[in-house]
Order: C-alpha cells, then sequence, then structure tokens
C-alpha cells in the first residue's frame, strides 16, 4: 500500500522545488552582473522609512540567498506531495524572495541606499506572476494515488505468510496556508529589514512546515504517527496494545475541544481537522485518535495485524 519511489515521486518533487532553484539562478546572475558595481558592504537592513541601518558583505549576502532559497526548495519537495495550492504558493514564494533579494542589491547601486515601498511592491509582482506559471507546471504534478472508496470494513484479508503496510501523510489546508503565510511574512521582513525582525517569523514558519503534515504509518509495529522526517516526536500505539481500530468522523472542537494534539478524559488525539479519524482502542480502555484521510482502510488493517499478533 505504500507509494514506491517512481516517475510520479520525482516529477511531483521536482515541480515542487524548481522554482526556488530557477529564483536562485536568477539572483547569483544579478549578484555576478552588478558585483562590480556594489560597494564593499551592502545595506542589508531597512527601516520603515525605507533607509539602511545595517550592512553585510557580499559573502553574507550570497551564503543567506542560498540558505533562503535552497533551504525552502528542500522543505517545499518534502511537503507539496503533488497538492496543486502547495505548489502554486511555492511558485509564489520564490518568486517574492528572489525578487527582493534582486531588489536589495539594485538598491546599493544607488549612494545612500534607499528600499521604498514600491520594491516590495514589485516583488508582490513577480511572485504573482511567478504563481500564474506555478500553475500551469503544477499540472505536470501527479497527486498522490487516492485511497481505494470503499467503504468501511473491519478486517484486510492476509495469507498466513503476508505482510502489508499504510501510509500517509495527515494534514489541515488552513494549517498549511497559515504556515506559508508565516514563512512569507519571515522571508520579506529578511528581504526587507533584515535578519534581526525576521527571524522569529522564518523559525516559526519552519518548524510549522516540519510539523504540519505528520506522517501516519500502519504496519507490524502498530500504528505510528511522526513528521515523517525526524526522530522525535513520535507517538506509536503498539499492536500488542490495540483492542480494536475504527473509522469514524470526529469533531475537532465537540470531542477534543480545539486542533493540534489534545488529551481529554479516556482519549487523546492529533486532531489537525474535523472528519474522517483512525480511533484505536487500546486495552487499557483509552482512545487514541487521529484525523486522516483514508482512515477506514487503516483501521481493517489494523485490526487484522492487531489478531494476528495476538494469536501467536
Amino acid at each position: 500500500m505504500r507509494e514506491t519511489m517512481g516517475h510520479g515521486r520525482i516529477r511531483r518533487a521536482t515541480v515542487a522545488g524548481l522554482p526556488f532553484l530557477l529564483a536562485y539562478v536568477v539572483d547569483l546572475v544579478v549578484f555576478i552582473r552588478l558585483r562590480d558595481r556594489l560597494p564593499y558592504r551592502l545595506a542589508s537592513h531597512f527601516g520603515s522609512s525605507g533607509r539602511p541601518d545595517d550592512t553585510a558583505g557580499h559573502l553574507e549576502y550570497v551564503l543567506v540567498t542560498t540558505a533562503l532559497l535552497i533551504g525552502l526548495g528542500v522543505l517545499w519537495m518534502l511537503i507539496a506531495r503533488g497538492v496543486r495550492s502547495l505548489i502554486v504558493m511555492g511558485w509564489v514564494l520564490a518568486g517574492i524572495v528572489g525578487a527582493l533579494m534582486a531588489e536589495v542589491l539594485y538598491a546599493n547601486l544607488h549612494t545612500p541606499a534607499v528600499f521604498p515601498f514600491w520594491r516590495v511592491a514589485i516583488g508582490a509582482g513577480v511572485g504573482a506572476v511567478a504563481g500564474g506559471a506555478g500553475w500551469w507546471t503544477a499540472r505536470f504534478a501527479p497527486s498522490l494515488p487516492a485511497p481505494p472508496a470503499e467503504g468501511p470494513v473491519e478486517r484486510i484479508d492476509l495469507g498466513a505468510g503476508e505482510t502489508a503496510g499504510w501510509a500517509r501523510h495527515a494534514g489541515a489546508r488552513p494549517l498549511l496556508v497559515l504556515t506559508v503565510a508565516v514563512v512569507v511574512t519571515g522571508a520579506v521582513l529578511l528581504a526587507v529589514s533584515g535578519w534581526q525582525d525576521a527571524v522569529g517569523p522564518v523559525a516559526v514558519g519552519l518548524v510549522l512546515m516540519v510539523f504540519a503534515r505528520p506522517y501516519v504509518t500502519v504496519d507490524r509495529r502498530g500504528l505510528t504517527v511522526s513528521t515523517g522526517r525526524l526522530p522525535w516526536p513520535r507517538i506509536r500505539v503498539p499492536l500488542g496494545e490495540i483492542e480494536q481500530a475504527t473509522s469514524r468522523d470526529i469533531n475537532a472542537l465537540k470531542d477534543f475541544g480545539g486542533w493540534g494534539y489534545r488529551v481529554r478524559a479516556g482519549r487523546s488525539g492529533l486532531i489537525l481537522r474535523s472528519g474522517e479519524a483512525i480511533v484505536v482502542r487500546r486495552r487499557n480502555g483509552r482512545d487514541f485518535a487521529v484525523t486522516i484521510d483514508g482512515s477506514a482502510d487503516a483501521a481493517a488493517l489494523l485490526n487484522t495485524l492487531a489478531e494476528r499478533q495476538a494469536t501467536r
């Protein structure tokens, strides 16, 4: 049931990461072309009036540009996974960041360097054009395979020596949009005001990116919820602790009082949205839930594997 590595995954990653690579190459070309005309110390931090109040060397500019655009590109390759809206937002973000980093160089061609609001408007315009290119390009990125359109089942038939696994990303579109908004805010602040103002939003945005789409797996180890990229934090319900798994709709506010990792009397869960969820009843009587599409298949496989574990 796991998606195997193949052309589809490579195409999704390529389309998601391509705009950041293009923006990075354009910024490097602009820097090389203007380098001899730029001052030894670049104005890198601009106040609300557009006047500079901090400087950076040429090497610092290149390093920041590399870390920002290549780092964002790698992250987008990990989180987009063929989701058209995320791919388009990635192109918009790459356009805005790339344009603003180039605008910083052009601002330094003048003495004194100034960064008026119209330069930010140029960045927004480039982002809009890039978003259109991303909308067209996203059609070349196949979406993740859709879950089977079968109704809820309680068991999956497996042969005596047969094994199976199930894996899928969980998440909620509003959370992803919020994550992108925070990252864009940090990127704009980095390009316009410098790292001192941008470090907070950028750090929060990167953390949200890591945790916004947890990875849920069902296999011989039981039910596991993780970031998919980091060894911690990780939630695991071993097969030996599972009494029964079901798929049912959950109302985030009514059933758990909100979103995120929630703990209530007799139950806990990772609740990122309202909707279908895997709900596991532990042998100690407590429930653990995680909201995710395709939960019926995951619950059915869990029941089969837990039953097999109990009869050994």
